[in-house]
């Protein structure tokens, strides 16, 4: 086995397979006036609770101002509030309004079974062998 050219081959795999997966939630959250940006804000806050912004930001691995710009769009849609820190006033929170965890309690289950769907080609071993070699890649490992 050639390691350069079978770890080129996998690259572009992965690059190939993300782009598809993108297209995949683009459209499934479409229909719900979200793009990917703000499904994926939604889902970190619906998940994990109040975070701070700065968290929002590395989670979701955009620009510290389209952040903010995201943010803005979700607060605007009523989806999501935000709320300073009331001991250091640089530090601001966002979380899930009433309307957002509704809306969120309605799409996430149809994301998840879409996902699912998606990853249905693998049999339950290939799923955790991919789900490991991802993270091993990522992780620096």
């Amino acid at each position: 086995m050639d390691r350069e050219t079978e770890s080129l081959k996998a690259f572009v795999g992965i690059k190939r397979t993300n782009e598809y997966l993108e297209q995949v939630v683009k459209n499934d959250v479409k229909c719900h006036g979200l793009n990917i940006t703000e499904f994926a804000v939604l889902e970190l806050l619906y998940n994990k609770g109040e975070q701070p912004i700065q968290k929002v930001k590395e989670r979701i691995l955009i620009a510290s101002s389209s952040t903010t710009y995201v943010i803005d769009k979700l607060c605007g849609k009523s989806l999501v509030k935000r709320r300073q820190d009331t001991v250091d006033k640089r530090i601001s929170f966002a979380s899930l309004t009433d309307k957002g965890t509704e809306l969120m309690e309605e799409i996430f289950p149809l994301h998840a079974a879409k996902i699912k769907e998606v990853f249905n080609v693998l049999e339950d071993h290939e799923l955790e062998v991919l789900r490991t070699a991802l993270k091993k890649v990522s992780a620096g490992v």
